[in-house]
Parts: C-alpha cells; sequence; structure tokens
C-alpha cells in the first residue's frame, strides 16, 4: 500500500463523477486500484492510501480505516474487482475473507455476493469476469450516492425548524460514500434552511462523533456541539433534544435495529420523554432473511480499543475489557425508519416487506 498525506488544510478531493460537489470522497476506484481515506488519521491528518489487493482493502475493513456500513460493502465490492483482476485470485475465498472482516453490517455481504452473482452468470466469459465484477461495484458506489440524497430529502422533512437534533457515532460520508444517511438528513435539512443545532455524542470506544462526524459537520458550517455519551440521555429528559436522527447496521425483519453501541440507550431515553427516534439507512442495510435482533451477529473488538487512547493506556494494566462495537434497539422504540424508498413505520414487518417488494418489481 502506499500512502499520499495531506494536512487538513491542504484538502484534495477524489470524486466519482456524480459525487455531490464538496462531499467528502472516502473511496476513489482507479484501473485496480481502490484509494481510500483512511480515517483513523483523522482529524489531524487526511490521508489517501492505494490499495492494489483485496486483502490490503480487508486490512482496512478490519482495522476501521475505512468504516460505515454502506462504505465497507462499497469498498468491499471494489475489492472483489481487484481480486477478479488478480489471475491468482479465488473469487469465492476472497469473497469469504471480506465478509468475514465485519461480521454485523449486512451491506458488506449484501455487495460482495451481489458482485458474485455477476461474475458467475454463465454468459459471462472468464476474461470479461473483472470488468464485469468492477462495472457493478461502481454501480453500487452511484446507487448509493443517489440513495443518500432521497433519503436525505425525505427524512429532512421529518426535522422541524429550529430543532435541535442528536445524532450518534457517524453516518455522514465517510461512512456511505455520498452525502450519509443519517447526517445526509441533517445536512439536507441544514441546507435548506432550518436553522438546526446538532448534538454530536463523542461515541465510545473509537470517538467516532468527536473525530469524525465533528469533522464533516465543520467543514458545512453546520452549528454543533460534542457531548460525552453518558450526557445524552439527560439531555434529551430536559427537553433540550427534539430529534434523534442514527443510522443502522443491520435492519432485521420486525425492525430491530443494531447499530453503533449505545444507540439502545438513546433510544430508551427518547422513548421515556417522548422525543421522535428516526433510524436512516438504505434497503441494503435491511436483512429480512433475519426475523429479529437476537438473530444479529454482534462484533467484539479488541480490548485496547477501550483500555487505550492514541496508543497511551489509560486503564490500569492487566485490566480486562468487555467490548461490543453494536447493540439492539428493539423495533417497539423505534419512531420511523428512513429508506431511499419511503418513511416507514410500524409495524414495521408489513412497512418492511411491502417495501422489498416494490425494491424487486422496479
Amino acid at each position: 500500500m502506499s500512502i499520499v498525506n495531506f494536512s487538513t488544510r491542504q484538502r484534495r478531493s477524489f470524486f466519482l463523477p456524480s459525487s455531490p460537489p464538496g462531499a467528502v470522497a472516502a473511496v476513489e476506484w482507479r484501473p485496480c486500484e481502490l484509494r481510500f481515506l483512511d480515517q483513523t488519521r483523522l482529524p489531524a491528518e487526511v490521508a489517501f492510501v492505494a490499495a492494489r489487493s483485496y486483502r490490503e482493502v480487508a486490512d482496512a475493513i478490519r482495522r476501521l480505516a475505512v468504516r460505515g456500513a454502506p462504505l465497507i460493502g462499497i469498498a468491499a465490492a471494489y475489492a472483489l474487482a481487484l481480486a477478479a483482476h488478480d489471475p491468482g485470485a479465488d473469487l469465492r475465498a476472497a469473497a469469504d475473507e471480506l465478509i468475514a472482516t465485519r461480521p454485523t453490517a449486512v451491506n458488506l455481504r449484501w455487495a460482495v455476493e451481489r458482485c458474485l452473482r455477476v461474475a458467475g452468470e454463465p454468459r459471462v466469459r472468464a476474461e470479461a469476469r473483472a470488468g464485469i465484477v468492477e462495472r457493478e461495484a461502481v454501480a453500487i458506489h452511484e446507487e448509493q450516492i443517489a440513495a443518500d440524497r432521497r433519503m436525505g430529502e425525505l427524512g429532512a422533512a421529518l426535522i422541524p425548524a429550529g430543532a435541535t437534533v442528536l445524532t450518534h457515532c457517524n453516518t455522514g460520508a465517510l461512512a456511505t460514500g455520498g452525502i450519509g444517511t443519517a447526517l445526509g438528513v441533517i445536512k439536507t435539512a441544514h441546507r435548506q434552511g432550518k436553522g438546526i443545532d446538532v448534538l454530536v455524542d463523542e461515541t465510545r470506544p473509537l470517538l467516532q462523533g468527536a473525530r469524525l462526524t465533528a469533522w464533516e459537520l465543520g467543514r458545512e458550517g453546520i452549528p454543533y456541539r460534542v457531548i460525552v455519551d453518558a450526557a445524552a440521555a439527560g439531555l434529551i429528559a430536559r427537553g433540550d433534544v427534539q430529534a434523534v436522527v442514527v443510522g443502522a447496521d443491520r435492519i432485521a425483519a420486525n425492525g430491530d435495529v443494531a447499530n453503533k453501541v449505545g444507540t439502545y440507550g438513546l433510544a430508551l431515553a427518547a422513548a421515556a420523554h417522548g422525543v421522535p427516534f428516526y433510524v436512516v439507512a438504505p434497503d441494503s442495510t435491511v436483512d429480512l432473511d433475519t426475523a429479529d435482533g437476537a438473530a444479529i451477529p454482534i462484533e467484539r473488538r479488541d480490548a485496547d480499543e477501550v483500555l487505550a487512547f492514541g496508543g497511551a493506556h489509560t486503564a490500569v494494566a492487566g485490566t480486562g475489557a468487555l467490548n461490543p462495537a453494536f447493540d439492539l434497539t428493539p423495533a417497539r422504540y423505534v419512531t420511523a425508519i428512513v429508506t431511499e424508498r419511503a418513511v416507514l413505520r410500524p409495524p414495521f414487518v408489513a412497512a418492511l416487506s411491502s417495501s422489498a417488494r416494490q425494491a424487486v418489481l422496479r
């Protein structure tokens, strides 16, 4: 892998032609190369890394240099294109390795299997396979950009003028390749002149809210304040929050939501105090093959993500840690799910299955 570094004052953009003007380009495909923004270095350093093998992309996904449910699906699709260009690579083995990097986010499996399907069609000649996988990966990326725009429009209609909106983790361009899911809603509401204010959970353990969401909002000129995760429930109880807007890594058929750890507590607080709790995610995040949240695998990550920060240990030597990356929010606490197709409301079993049928018919 090669690295190109830019300070935050020397930002350089890499876009697909259809990317929104001014958006952060988290990944860019070039012939036999995927360039990605290393998100572990933000906000101090803007570093783009060039990956030329699917294993390099898998490593980037695993260590959260590339992260966010839709974006890791896009990156994995491009990684499979890299594998397809390698005459010594086994596409099925590459796909399995990529899928195993992050078990909770269903977009990853969805994107990889979609690329495998087109590669395995009987009409595809072996010599044409790499180009076909590459085009499918680009199509997935461009579809996500369009989906983000639509989710932003639909979700912004739910946000009152002058509202204070609370969000968790990072769900912007860094997580999707477009304008974002939940953060895309916030950006769209701001651009519509709604005069919103944003509270950003710092989002332990890797501070993806304080590091990444704050960075994106600052670039957009959207008013925001970072809060510690533990402050959110109290601020909701005081009436300081008019809406909670989050993303998702997987939505089960009944509407249960797996999202960054800490989401469930926000949903409980919002329900207790009559604050709407909105989940914003593309159709590719909905997993109708998973009946409910109990069947969603929850990724456990390394203890050092909790016990150390910036390379320095913050806990007593020998301390153990439990580090689930996600938690489950039952559907009964979700006010609405916003996809690129519609704003879905309970009962979610019927709403999600109906939306899926419409997707198939189009």
